[in-house]
This record gives C-alpha cells, sequence and structure tokens, in this order.
C-alpha cells in the first residue's frame, strides 16, 4: 500500500483531494492530512509517506518552507497551486508534477498517476526538489533544466543546449555534446521557459541558443548557422528580430 499525506489549509480542498485518491487510486491509503508548515512537517516525519499532496500557501508559510525542513527526500511530490505564474515556471524548469485550483479531476489523476509510475526513483526525488527550490528562492542563478524523459530524468545547463526542434508533441534537444534528448512536452512550453535565458524561436519548428549562431544568412529563405554546422529555417518575420538580438550580445 502506498502512503500519502495531503497538506491544505482548505478542509473542502483536502476532502476533495481525499475522496479523489479513494475513487481513483485504491493503492493509497491517505495516512495524514495537514494545513500548516508545522503539521505538514510533523506529519510527515512521523508517517513517512510515499506521496505528499503539498498546497503552496499554507497556514505558516509555503509548501517550500515544508521541503526546507525534510531532507533528505524519501516521498514523491504533487503540487496543487492557485495560479502564480512564477511557481509554475519553477515547477517546469524541475520538471515537477503539480495542479492547479480549481482541481480538475482529469489533470488531478494525470498528476498522480505519473508519480506513482516513477515512486521507486528516490534519486530523481532528491534532484527534481533541490533545483525546485534553488529556482523558487532564486538563491543560486538558475543555470539548469530538469528534462524528463520515459527512462530518466536529466539535469541538464542551459548553456549546453546548442538548439530544439519539435515534432508534434515531442521537442528534441540537441546539446553540444552531440547527445540528443527527446521530451514528450510540446516546443511552445520550452519557448516560453527559455525564452529568458538567451533562446530564440527563427523558425514555428526551432528554438535556438543566440550563444551558439554562427552566422545569419539575409537572403530569400534565409537561415541560422550553428556553430555546430548545423543549419536552421529562419522565418522571414523573424529575421529583423534575430539580428537585432545578436547585435546585442
Amino acid at each position: 500500500m502506498i502512503k500519502a499525506v495531503i497538506v491544505d489549509d482548505e478542509p473542502g480542498n483536502r476532502s476533495l483531494n481525499r475522496r479523489l485518491l479513494n475513487e481513483y487510486f485504491p493503492e493509497i491509503s491517505v495516512v495524514a492530512e495537514a494545513y500548516s508548515v508545522k503539521t505538514a512537517v510533523a506529519s510527515i516525519k512521523k508517517f513517512k509517506p510515499d506521496l505528499v499532496l503539498l498546497d503552496i500557501e499554507i497556514i505558516g508559510g509555503s509548501g517550500f518552507q515544508v521541503l526546507q525542513q525534510l531532507k533528505p527526500y524519501t516521498f514523491k511530490v504533487v503540487f496543487i497551486t492557485a495560479f502564480d505564474n512564477f511557481a509554475i515556471k519553477a515547477f517546469k524548469f524541475s520538471a515537477m508534477d503539480y495542479i492547479l485550483k480549481p482541481v480538475n479531476e482529469v489533470e488531478f489523476q494525470q498528476a498522480v498517476q505519473h508519480v506513482l509510475q516513477s515512486i521507486d526513483s528516490q534519486e530523481s526525488i532528491h534532484k527534481q526538489n533541490e533545483y525546485l527550490l534553488d529556482y523558487y528562492k532564486k538563491e543560486t542563478q538558475q543555470g539548469k533544466i530538469v528534462l524528463r524523459t520515459a527512462e530518466a530524468l536529466h539535469v541538464v545547463d542551459m548553456t549546453e543546449i546548442v538548439y530544439c526542434r519539435s515534432d508534434n508533441a515531442y521537442t528534441s534537444f540537441y546539446l553540444v555534446s552531440g547527445e540528443e534528448i527527446i521530451v514528450s512536452k510540446s516546443l511552445k512550453e520550452y519557448s516560453g521557459l527559455l525564452g529568458d535565458y538567451g533562446f530564440f524561436r527563427p523558425h514555428q519548428s526551432y528554438l535556438v541558443n543566440l550563444n551558439y549562431v554562427k552566422k545569419v544568412d539575409k537572403g530569400d529563405g534565409g537561415f541560422v548557422v550553428m556553430k555546430t554546422g548545423k543549419e536552421i529555417p529562419l522565418s522571414s518575420r523573424q529575421k529583423k528580430k534575430i539580428i537585432a538580438l545578436l547585435e546585442n550580445l
């Protein structure tokens, strides 16, 4: 039996989460509920759950403060939060599972199911939580992104990403080492995440690291040449934008 702790300061939300777990995941037993940082830390230490459903805004602080007091991590986390662009960006960078309030039953099932599939991967738990906290607290410069594939979690320095290519619902990351990592998320999502870190989308199917651009062909049907020799198509409407960005590097 998989043990779970529900952390939320609203009784109605705790009741809903418990009902959804009972209805869709009979293999999960809710061993405790908590409403604050203090009660969450105490419950997790006492019951040693495999899974924690963790609200961000709780009495006494935040879900992140709960995590800070529980190292080393021996449990998986699914965050439940009201819409918060900064928090969600942190979750995406660290490949953490999260559910937005108001809770949607389908999204709830998908997030919990994904955690169950990787419940035995203790190493990934620590890495994901550490990068999440580093990003959220802004105590260190965010220079890494976690890429989750079916086989593994890849912690990648963003400076090592040369470019990304879209393949429908998948995105391929091409690293300076020659390695290719394929993840089951759209290029649009990563374009939003990496746009603040020197990445540019010259074409709907590509996202490039401007630090690896060697030259830009300005002719009709132009293209971007990367330092690796790769030629990437350049749409006419993006041509002026990338030239301006490169001039300011």
